[in-house]
């Protein structure tokens, strides 16, 4: 069976029976797919509601749909938070996109000691902008129903005292514990992840970062790049804790399905 096209709207869109259908997934389906009135797509809110729709009407502002069905996602992946030292270039945007598909729930890219400075207060905003639909699009690619959090960029030491996940761990090459050594028996409710930058923490960050409840570990004998020791991580966490062992979404057998 042909799978349907899947997008992500605004979750105050699906509240009706009838769907009015804007932005960049309007672009998308008139300009890009030039979508044909009759066809049937999935939209989803990024929270777990999923709509088969019927398209009625395309213009060239927007479009409107008829709700046909409507069902509720489960999210069974390990939730697992990255707390990314941002990296130079657009390495940032390579860790959002993969870090997607692998099931993050969250992304806080945060400056550290050996990061190198954000002055330009316009440009960031553009980025964080390309950041969510970066975010978006690989949400839908791997036919995901949630949307990850991609939050703004803040200090370090803003946020390492906050988080409040059961297994904390900090991804340093001089931590003298191996990965599957801090990796407890029972599965985690949730993990956070924390990352340096391609400098590395400091001596100082570290002792922060150990006072907020931090364990170091190690990924072995390679020293592997900023943008590669996070996904490594988790796809690590996701066979082990995780939904590895599910297979793919198969939306005619949802069981969850309510009535439009």
């Amino acid at each position: 069976m042909r799978e349907l096209l899947r997008f992500f709207v605004a979750p105050e869109s699906l509240l009706g029976d009838q769907v009015t259908i804007s932005g960049d997934v309007h672009h998308h389906l008139h300009n890009v797919l030039r979508t044909r009135l009759g066809s049937v797509l999935t939209l989803l809110d990024g929270q777990g509601l999923c709509c088969e729709v019927e398209l009625q009407a395309i213009s060239k502002r927007e479009a409107s749909a008829r709700v046909l069905r409507r069902w509720r996602d489960e999210e069974w992946t390990l939730p697992i938070s990255l707390i990314q030292g941002m990296p130079k270039a657009d390495k940032f945007d390579l860790i959002l996109q993969k870090g997607t598909e692998l099931g993050m729930r969250c992304f806080q890219p945060v400056e550290t000691d050996n990061t190198v400075p954000q002055v330009n207060v316009a440009r960031m905003v553009k980025r964080e902008q390309r950041w969510s639909r970066i975010a978006t699009e690989a949400a839908r690619q791997c036919r995901r129903s949630f949307l990850p959090e991609v939050r703004s960029v803040q200090k370090l030491t803003e946020v390492i005292s906050g988080e409040t996940d059961d297994l904390k761990l900090v991804l340093w090459e001089a931590g003298s514990v191996p990965l599957a050594v801090a990796l407890p028996e029972e599965p985690p409710t949730g993990v956070t992840l924390l990352v340096g930058p391609e400098g590395g923490f400091t001596d100082q960050e570290i002792k922060h970062i150990s006072g907020a409840g931090f364990q170091a570990v190690h990924l072995g004998p390679r020293i592997l790049r900023t943008e590669t020791a996070g996904l490594a991580a988790t796809a690590i966490l996701q066979y082990i804790y995780g939904d590895w062992r599910q297979a793919p979404v198969n939306e005619e057998l949802n069981q969850h399905e309510e009535k439009p």
